[in-house]
């Protein structure tokens, strides 16, 4: 009866102990985040309740075992898997227990800074993010090397091992060069302020937000909702545009292609009432000129402001349709006009001339249209 009731005593033990214990904790941080609400810290802190319940339940076991007096000639393995599972928990326990705390404390930078300075908030956020899979990648490697150093054959390879680390070292600088380069290209965009998470970028034609960044890696969320992945190190040595850079505030540049007669004050002042009608103009600033001019056609530019990328596309699309609009109602004389007229030639009168069939030609066609650029 004894050797049924010890184990059944030790592992059950050890496991309600592991839920009582367990569920208490979540208890006193659900309460915390009740009376708390301002900080996320105690509510971020539950994510862990799992590798939580994991490292008291293979601490108590692993203290306990030998006292069950279970399967013990399979006691030492036993023991050795219960090691693994505690030094894999806790190396998760911390993971989870830093990234709250990070996060917590950007929450709160980013509560405090959102309106006044946005940039320096998405620089914090790229910091924070590289920073956190770092700690991660090291507390992962350092739970690999105890792992390993519990198993006798590799604590007896350890010398050897450390006697060709250098020989080691340079065959995986040279094998993983690319890799090393994209590492070191990612500290530099986190803490060099090249490009952060949430900016407004073209990147080899393409124009998108910045979604996620990684050491070795970037990824770009295009307007159609693609992704476009590709390494950091190509922001460290290719020239791109980057839209967030300092301030937000953008101007937009829309153009026409219309005839010589097109009333240009008038689409002044009508630039101005439609910009007044659209919301995305953040009224700092407007014009309208003629830049350029061709024997058909003059090339007309408006200007217009906008507080940010996204504002500054939607009032282009609506002052480029809305002055078609009123050209072709108001003014459709000043659309551009494409000539086929028959030339005079030298010593013939002007006049319609007949086809061979003795049909006249017409003398003009007019074809209204604008360049919809």
């Amino acid at each position: 009866m004894e050797n049924i009731l010890r184990p059944l005593i030790v592992v059950g033990g050890s496991v309600l102990l592991t839920l009582v214990i367990g569920w208490a904790t979540d208890l006193l941080l659900r309460r915390a985040d009740e009376r708390h609400g301002e900080t996320p810290l105690w509510d971020l802190l539950r994510r862990g309740r799992i590798p939580y319940q994991l490292v008291l339940c293979a601490a108590l076991l692993r203290g306990s075992y030998d006292k069950a007096r279970l399967l013990g000639d399979h006691r030492a393995g036993i023991g050795h898997i219960l090691t693994l599972v505690l030094i894999g928990s806790a190396a998760w326990l911390v993971i989870r227990i830093a990234a709250a705390v990070v996060e917590t404390s950007y929450t709160r930078y980013a509560h405090s800074r959102a309106r006044r300075d946005p940039a320096r908030v998405r620089r914090v956020r790229t910091q924070v993010t590289l920073i956190m899979r770092v700690v991660a990648a090291t507390v992962g490697v350092v739970a690999a090397a105890a792992m390993l150093l519990t198993f006798p054959a590799f604590r007896a390879a350890g010398a050897s091992l450390l006697a060709s680390a250098g020989i080691l070292g340079i065959v995986a600088g040279v094998a993983a060069q690319s890799t090393l380069s994209n590492m070191f290209a990612g500290f530099q965009i986190a803490f060099g302020d090249m490009v952060r998470i949430g900016d407004t970028v073209v990147v080899d034609g393409q124009w998108g937000t910045v979604e996620e960044i990684t050491l070795t890696y970037l990824t770009v969320r295009t307007w159609d909702e693609r992704r476009v992945t590709m390494p950091v190190s190509y922001f460290t040595s290719k020239p791109f545009e980057n839209w967030s850079r300092g301030t937000p505030e953008m101007t937009g540049v829309v153009f026409w292609h219309l005839d010589h007669s097109a009333p240009v004050e008038a689409m002044r002042d009508k630039l101005r009432d439609l910009l007044r009608e659209c919301p995305a103009w953040d009224g700092r600033a407007y014009d309208l000129s003629v830049t350029d001019t061709t024997p058909n056609t003059m090339e007309v530019r408006a200007l217009m402001t906008a507080k940010d990328a996204d504002d500054v596309w939607t009032v282009r699309v609506a002052v480029r349709e809305r002055m078609i609009d009123w050209l072709v109602r108001e003014h459709p004389y000043a659309l551009p006009r494409v000539n086929t007229a028959n030339a005079n030639l030298p010593g013939r009168p002007p006049g319609p001339r007949s086809s061979p069939d003795g049909t006249p030609n017409r003398r003009a066609v007019e074809t209204p249209g604008a360049d919809r650029r």
